[in-house]
């Protein structure tokens, strides 16, 4: 059966129960298009969204990349308050979406549209990103909550292994989204979310002082020895002390990994922070450090202000960067990562849009996805409100600027950043034995050591 005559045929499946629920003519309340209390902003459990300069992916271990300063816990029954984009009449067919500020008018322009031609009513709510996920925990199997979300990927192990979303079909269009993009979004076999944006960070250089990209990171050592040497900079390639989301890229140059991936996913019970390619790319930075090529104690605002400053040539950085370095003024260009034993993988975050598993009509939110939001033109409208790489084929491949073709193409072999609940046992432990490396407090190999057998033991007990 063609999908909008599914579509027909749910709505007046969805205006016999309105009626059915409203004896004598009364209409039955829209909890939908309510407002949900005021309260205090929940307490994150991972990265929230950034405003405007820091990845979805990377771990709130990082303070200086944390978008928001979580303020106090809400109480169990409450959720964080939200702004109404768009509401519908009492007792109307209606479908919700939860959205951040950046998406919530695209969605209620495209519910508009919707409504225009099936009488169902797109009500759109505007929540932080960071607020989404852990208020859907709380309103949906109250069911207050919406029947759309926007979300990261590496959200699922909480709310798939919660039962808090549905499984998703892409339909028609299935085959125009980046293979990688809808892969993060399956969770045990299962596809759990419609992606519309992936992101990962690129090497980004200066071109007036690196005349020839380094392709591998012996040739970034070398390269940072001569432009020191030089006087060209103080330092030729800086990364923070503690951050690992940014080393991992290098690891996997090296032929290290997190988890072993398998056909079902990561496998984690193979935890590879102590492989072999971890600990030659651990080697690799200590070696870095130990020359003067790396300085100590760096965050994500001193390595920016460096790389602006023109004081290092090369970093490691994500799209979420690119107004800074362009307001500074200092010449960039972005790249692939280089390699070393293997290409560099960065992780790949996907956002995407999820079903929550307490809709009243799973297959009317579906349809807007698949007929509505799955097109050219609603995925062009998302990517021009937050230019970063699509995972709608169609836009991806028309991207014009060239920043933004150079994290799409660094991250086209990305690796989904891991979902599973595992992957909270590993940024503490991983993120120290960097530090103690950078800050030569321990020799490589004991210090991913270590942190291989603190994580092992965390998952056991989890």
């Amino acid at each position: 059966m063609k999908p909008r005559i599914w579509l027909l045929l749910t709505v007046m499946m969805a205006l016999a129960l309105v009626l059915a629920a409203c004896p004598g003519g009364e209409p039955a309340p829209a909890a939908t298009a309510t407002p949900i209390p005021a309260a205090a902003p929940a307490e994150p459990t991972a990265t929230p969204e950034p405003v405007a300069e820091e990845p979805t992916a990377t771990p709130v271990a990082e303070e200086e990349e944390v978008a928001e300063e979580p303020a106090a816990e809400p109480a169990e029954d409450e959720v964080t308050a939200g702004t109404v984009v768009a509401a519908c009449p009492a007792g109307a067919p209606t479908l919700l979406i939860w959205a951040d500020d950046t998406r919530a008018p695209i969605l209620a322009q495209i519910g508009q549209e919707f409504e225009a031609e099936f009488g169902v009513c797109v009500a759109v709510t505007e929540k932080g990103f960071g607020d989404i996920r852990d208020d859907l925990m709380i309103a949906g199997p109250a069911g207050e909550g919406p029947d759309i979300i926007i979300g990261a990927h590496d959200w699922l192990g909480q709310l798939v292994e919660n039962g808090m979303v549905a499984e998703i079909e892409l339909g028609a269009a299935a085959d125009q989204f980046l293979e990688a993009s809808t892969q993060a979004f399956v969770y045990d076999g299962a596809l759990y979310g419609m992606p519309y944006a992936t992101e990962n960070v690129a090497f980004v250089y200066n071109p007036e002082l690196v005349e020839t990209v380094p392709t591998t990171w012996d040739e970034v050592a070398e390269l940072a020895a001569q432009l020191e040497a030089d006087g060209v900079v103080q330092h030729g390639y800086v990364i923070q002390t503690n951050d690992p989301y940014h080393f991992f890229p290098i690891q996997t140059a090296f032929g290290g990994y997190v988890f072993g991936l398998t056909e079902e996913g990561y496998d984690p019970t193979d935890v590879g922070i102590d492989s072999e390619g971890t600990l030659a790319a651990a080697t690799w930075l200590d070696g870095m450090v130990e020359a003067g090529h790396i300085p100590q104690n760096v965050n994500y605002d001193i390595m920016h202000a460096l790389f602006e400053n023109g004081d290092t040539a090369m970093i490691i950085t994500g799209p979420w960067a690119l107004p800074r370095i362009r307001e500074s003024g200092i010449p960039y260009a972005v790249a692939a990562i280089p390699g070393q034993a293997q290409d560099a993988q960065p992780f790949l975050g996907v956002q995407g849009f999820m079903i929550s598993a307490f809709t009243s009509d799973a297959l009317l939110a579906q349809t807007f996805l698949q007929e509505y939001v799955a097109t050219a033109e609603a995925m062009q409208a998302i990517f021009d409100a937050d230019p970063r790489p699509s995972a709608f084929l169609p836009v991806r491949e028309a991207i014009e600027d060239e920043d933004i073709q150079g994290f799409a193409a660094a991250g086209a072999n990305g690796l989904p950043m891991p979902a599973i609940p595992a992957m909270s046992a590993v940024w503490s432990s991983w993120g120290n034995a960097m530090e103690a490396v950078v800050l030569q407090t321990q020799d490589p190999e004991a210090a991913f050591a270590d942190a291989a057998t603190q994580i092992r033991t965390a998952i056991e007990g989890q």
